[in-house]
């Protein structure tokens, strides 16, 4: 994507063109916080957590008991939030929230979803890298599945989930409704500011509402299992080049069976078109 030693564009510019912020392509993984033993433990917990989700921490400590790590719930659960992880199963508290932000209702019961950009979600998941770690934040469309934007950072603030929505609505418009889970991220003022300057409607989940994420979840078991775990990226840049080149093969050429064999991008190109 963006080429350091270009000889007629600037970094900022490049960054302009391709609705970058320039702050995010300096950002590099988190190195040198986590010992080699916690980072690989982490590695382990998110292959396993990838493959069953619906896993919480009493049964990912006995998984890593089992490979023979000694190593205590408590201990599995600070890496957990470190990942930004919990089991999809069903659970009093979805996710973590911050008692200052203000929740919003949950919009969707009994709303059938049969057009694009009429809701939207997003969420955030961690990705390994070679001696450390990023976040990745996607906005995907509920219709159609397309993943409208994404984003990587070395921590899980808000800046970087603004940026992937501006960039979303950028691009593509506003969405009638914007689900998010109550993280603490999206109940910012920040987040929800952008959603109310465009006079988007905000829906949250609340208790009982675990499974609205699961379209979301499954983006980012595909995202694990055909591009992050078949590769060791070792930089930003280089992980931020593999996921561009995937996410235009998730939207642009891999049908999906829930889509009738079709693709996102398909999807939503058609549904546009029947509006217009």
């Amino acid at each position: 994507m963006i080429e350091p030693t270009h000889n007629q564009l600037s970094i900022k510019r490049q960054c302009e063109l391709l609705g970058l912020p320039r702050s995010s392509y300096y950002r590099e993984p988190i190195t040198g916080i986590e010992s080699d033993k916690n980072l690989y433990l982490m590695r382990l917990i998110d292959e396993e957590y990838t493959r069953h989700p619906f896993l919480g921490s009493r049964k990912l400590r006995n998984y890593l008991h089992r490979l023979g790590y000694r190593i205590n719930r408590k201990c599995v659960q600070r890496l957990m939030r470190k990942m930004g992880i919990m089991s999809v199963a069903p659970r009093p508290n979805t996710s973590l929230k911050n008692k200052a932000h203000k929740i919003y209702p949950y919009l969707l019961r009994d709303v059938t979803i049969h057009k694009v950009n009429q809701v939207w979600c997003t969420d955030i998941t961690y990705i390994r890298m070679n001696g450390g770690f990023v976040y990745l934040v996607a906005i995907m469309d509920w219709h159609s599945r397309k993943v409208l934007s994404w984003e990587l950072s070395n921590t899980m603030d808000t800046s970087f989930c603004v940026s992937a929505l501006e960039r979303a609505i950028r691009l593509y418009g506003t969405p009638g409704i914007f689900n998010t889970d109550q993280g603490s991220q999206f109940t910012s003022e920040l987040f929800t500011r952008v959603l109310k300057q465009h006079k988007i409607k905000i829906s949250m989940d609340g208790k009982g509402r675990w499974m609205d994420n699961v379209f979301i979840e499954r983006l980012w078991r595909s995202v694990k299992y055909e591009e992050v775990c078949l590769k060791d990226y070792s930089s930003v840049a280089e992980l931020r080049r593999g996921l561009n080149h995937y996410f235009h093969y998730y939207n642009d050429e891999r049908t999906h069976q829930s889509l009738d064999n079709l693709t996102p991008a398909e999807v939503y190109g058609e549904t546009i078109k029947k509006v217009a």
